[in-house]
C-alpha cells in the first residue's frame, strides 16, 4: 500500500531545483573495485524506480576523472542528470590487508590492546552495544579458530602417539595447525572475521590519525570536489560517505570549505551508516574531532545523517558530532539525524530475510526499499530536488542521541 502511495505521488507536479548534479561517493573500508558500486546502483535503482513509479537509466561516462557513470532520471516529467564518481581508496585498503596468518594474530593483540588500554572499547559499548559487539566479533572468532586448530593438532598427536614416541607425535600433530587456520581464512567471505579485524586494525594503528598515504588521498578527493563546485553547469555537488567513508568525507569537506569559494546552496553531504566514534574516540583523533566541529557550524553545506537501528554495524541515531565531544558550546547547525527505519521501510518478508545478514543490512542505505518512506537513495542522488530542498525544515529524529562518553580532557573545549 505504501509503495502504491509513493507511485501515485510521483505523478503529481513537483519543483525542479536540480537539473544537473555531481555525486562523489566515498566508500568505507572496502577492497573491491569501484565497478561493484556501479552494478549495485544499476540493479537497485531499477528496482526502486519500478516500486516508486519513476524512470532511471545509466550509461558510461566518457570524460576524464575518477571512475564513474552518468545517471538520468525522469520524475513527474522532470529530467535530471547526475554524474556519479567513486572516490577510490581500495588500493590502500588492499595494501593493509596483506598480513599473513601470524601477522593477523599479532594485529589482533595490538588492536585489542589499543581499544582496551585506552578505555575506548568500554565507552563505545556505553554509546551503542551493537558496534561494540561487532568489534568483539573478530576477536572471539579468531581465538575460536585458533582453539579449533589447536584441538585438532592435539587430537592428531594423540592418535599418532599410539605408533610414535609421544613427543614426536604431538610435534607432527602441530602440522595441521597452519592448514586449518589457512582454511578459515580462505572461507572468510562467509564470516568476515579477518576483514573486520583488519578494518579495526587500520583505524587503531595510528590511534585515530589517518596514515600519510590516506591523508594524501583525501587531499586529492578535496581537489575533485573543488573542481566540481566551480562548474557553473552544476546545480548541486553531493558528497556521500558510507560507513568509515563518513569520517573520511568529514575531513575532505572540511578541507574543501576551509579553502573558500564554496557557492551558497550548492554543496551537500549525505552520511550513511556512520561508525565515526570507532575513530573519534581514539586518543589521537583530535584532527577528526576538529573537522567534525568545523563542519557542524558551517552555512556552506547541508548535512543529512542517515542510520537505522537495524544496522548493527553503525552508531544508529547517534549524532556523530555530539557523541564525539565536538559540539560547540554555542550550538551547531548539523547534521540533521534521521532514521532509514529498515523495519518499516522494508516489508516484513524482506526484513526477515536480511535481519541476520548484518553486512547486507549495512549496505541497505544504497539499495531499494519495497516500502519506501522519505529516504530514497536514488531520488537523492539522481532526482530533481537538492538534498536541502528535499529535507527542508526537517528536524533530527526524537530518538537521536547526543550522549558522549569521551573523557573530558579529550573533548573539544
Amino acid at each position: 500500500m505504501k509503495a502504491e502511495k509513493v507511485a501515485q505521488q510521483s505523478q503529481s507536479p513537483a519543483p525542479q531545483g536540480v537539473r544537473k548534479r555531481h555525486v562523489f561517493y566515498i566508500p568505507g573500508y572496502d577492497p573491491f573495485p569501484p565497478r561493484r558500486y556501479r552494478e549495485l546502483y544499476r540493479c537497485e535503482s531499477a528496482d526502486q524506480a519500478k516500486i516508486s513509479g519513476y524512470r532511471i537509466q545509466q550509461r558510461p561516462r566518457k570524460s576524464a576523472g575518477p571512475y564513474g557513470w552518468i545517471v538520468t532520471s525522469e520524475v513527474n516529467g522532470l529530467r535530471t542528470e547526475a554524474d556519479m564518481s567513486i572516490l577510490e581508496w581500495s588500493d590502500i585498503v588492499k595494501e593493509s590487508m596483506q598480513a599473513g596468518i601470524a601477522a593477523t594474530y599479532l594485529l589482533l593483540v595490538k588492536t585489542a590492546w589499543v581499544y582496551l588500554s585506552t578505555g575506548v572499547l568500554f565507552r563505545l559499548f556505553r554509546l551503542r552495544a551493537g558496534p561494540g559487539i561487532a568489534a568483539m566479533y573478530p576477536v572471539v572468532m579468531l581465538l575460536g579458530q585458533l582453539l579449533v586448530a589447536l584441538l585438532a593438532a592435539v587430537l592428531l598427536g594423540w592418535g599418532l602417539a599410539f605408533a610414535l614416541p609421544s613427543g614426536l607425535a604431538y610435534l607432527l600433530g602441530l602440522g595441521v595447525l597452519w592448514p586449518i587456520l589457512h582454511l578459515f581464512r580462505k572461507i572468510d567471505g562467509r564470516f568476515f572475521v579477518h576483514y573486520l579485524l583488519l578494518d579495526f586494525a587500520f583505524t587503531a594503528k595510528h590511534k585515530g590519525r589517518n596514515p600519510p598515504e590516506l591523508e594524501a588521498r583525501l587531499d586529492e578527493f578535496a581537489d575533485h570536489i573543488r573542481a566540481a563546485l566551480k562548474d557553473p553547469s552544476l546545480d548541486e555537488v553531493l558528497v556521500v560517505g558510507h560507513s568509515s567513508g563518513v569520517h573520511l568525507a568529514v575531513s575532505v569537506l572540511a578541507r574543501v570549505i576551509r579553502g573558500g569559494d564554496v557557492p551558497k546552496g550548492k554543496l551537500a553531504f549525505l552520511s550513511l551508516g556512520h561508525a565515526v566514534p570507532m575513530q573519534s574516540y581514539l586518543p589521537q583523533a583530535q584532527d577528526l574531532r576538529a573537522d567534525l566541529r568545523y563542519l557542524s557550524t558551517r552555512e556552506d553545506l547541508f548535512w543529512l545523517d542517515v542510520t537505522a537501528p537495524g544496522d548493527g554495524c553503525s552508531y544508529a541515531l547517534c549524532d556523530p558530532v555530539s557523541s564525539s565531544g565536538a559540539a560547540p558550546a554555542g550550538g551547531k547547525r548539523w547534521p540533521v539525524v534521521i532514521s532509514a527505519a529498515f523495519s518499516e521501510s522494508l516489508s516484513p518478508e524482506t526484513y526477515r530475510k536480511y535481519k541476520r545478514r548484518y553486512f547486507r543490512l549495512h549496505f541497505q542505505y544504497l539499495c531499494a526499499f519495497d516500502r519506501p518512506r522519505d529516504y530514497d537513495y536514488f531520488l537523492i542522488t539522481a532526482g530533481p530536488l537538492s538534498l536541502a530542498e528535499r529535507f527542508k525544515g526537517r528536524k533530527s529524529s526524537a530518538s537521536c542521541s547526543h550522549a558522549c562518553y569521551l573523557p573530558q580532557d579529550q573533548r573539544l573545549p
